[in-house]
């Protein structure tokens, strides 16, 4: 007889306080003479074609008829239990990422609110996802990109602090006050953090008031959009060739946007909306024009609040109990031709329901 290979199939089964996966394996032999085969047979169990054990099975039943746990709350407990298991394993691997994005010389940082089940009463609170992304790839950079996400119940500034207190580089975020204690120096020593201010906040604040008709307003914005026009063309380039760019390129046009930006604030009442635009930008000058300086920064923060977005729209769809891939993939191919002013059609809680959904 000779071995020909064997089967594995695998079994769950529930061992008071944990559940196990149970592999069995068949070998299979054949004759060298005959060549027939044999093989021990597949151990019958409870479902045929299914996996649970009859171990499983009878925690259930008693679980339900005499214990009187609805199978509902025995899904939810067993889901917590795996998935707390799932986290548990992984936790080393999810900390080397932290690691890996934590010693970047630069790095993306932003935070968004996302619903959270409140135990027990049924409703949602809001808490804060911080998400802290590394990518090297804009300027050709060998590191593998990595994100890590941070929760947190409130969006006290003490949360991206602790989480950022290893880092040692270039932070581009927004304008949040919460990190302004990183960017300060102290004890004598210099700030471990400098900031790299966002430009797409600032071509933000322009754009909605060049919708109400503000020719003034046009004319910073498409300034600014010239500076994002230089950044396409230096995508993916070494640092010390994006850095030369800028300087010939970028360099000369921000100096004609300050002297813009500045008469114009001259002849503006300090109480119009575009003054409070500009005086936003000026404010922010130097963690602005930072970019400029070192080729392996970027002009604005768009690669954070993208991965940012993406986790909101997940998990709102998930806890509204919609399949997420089956959600986006439904907004997805909707939304270029929804009307904006109709736009709440598209949230998870209005959408269609006959969407696929999660199982309770």
């Amino acid at each position: 007889m000779r071995k020909v290979g064997e089967d594995v199939s695998e079994v769950l089964d529930y061992i008071p306080g944990r559940f196990e996966v149970i592999r069995h394996i068949r070998p299979a032999f054949s004759c060298r003479a005959c060549e027939s085969m044999v093989q021990m047979p597949m151990p019958s169990l409870p479902i045929e074609r299914g996996r649970p054990s009859p171990g499983l099975l009878a925690h259930i039943l008693v679980s339900k008829y005499c214990d009187h746990t609805p199978l509902y709350r025995q899904a939810g407990i067993y889901a917590r239990n795996w998935v707390g298991k799932s986290v548990w394993i992984a936790a080393p691997l999810v900390e080397a990422i932290g690691d890996h994005v934590m010693a970047a010389a630069a790095l993306h940082g932003d935070d968004t609110p996302v619903p959270v089940l409140a135990p027990g009463a049924g409703k949602t609170k809001t808490g804060r996802l911080w998400v802290y992304l590394r990518d090297e790839r804009p300027h050709a950079g060998p590191a593998p990109p990595a994100v890590i996400y941070r929760y947190s119940a409130d969006r006290k500034g003490e949360h991206p602090r602790r989480h950022l207190a290893r880092f040692r580089g270039f932070l581009h975020a927004d304008g949040y006050a919460g990190f302004g204690p990183l960017y300060q120096a102290g004890g004598g020593k210099p700030a471990n953090v400098a900031e790299v201010f966002c430009w797409a906040h600032v071509r933000r604040k322009f754009h909605d008031l060049h919708l109400t008709g503000s020719p003034l307003a046009k004319e910073a914005l498409d300034r600014i959009g010239r500076l994002f026009d230089i950044e396409r063309a230096a995508h993916g380039l070494p640092p010390d060739m994006r850095r030369r760019i800028r300087q010939s390129r970028a360099v000369p046009l921000i100096e004609e946007l300050t002297g813009f930006l500045d008469a114009t604030l001259r002849k503006l009442s300090g109480k119009s909306e575009l003054a409070g635009a500009i005086r936003y930008a000026r404010s922010r000058w130097k963690a602005l024009t930072r970019y400029l300086t070192d080729g392996r920064l970027e002009i604005s923060n768009n690669a954070a609040e993208r991965a940012a977005a993406i986790y909101t729209l997940i998990e709102t769809a998930k806890l509204n109990g919609l399949d997420p891939e089956a959600y986006l993939r439904d907004v997805l191919g909707r939304i270029a031709d929804h009307p904006i002013n109709r736009i709440a059609e598209l949230l998870p809680w209005n959408i269609d329901r006959a969407r696929p959904r999660v199982a309770a």
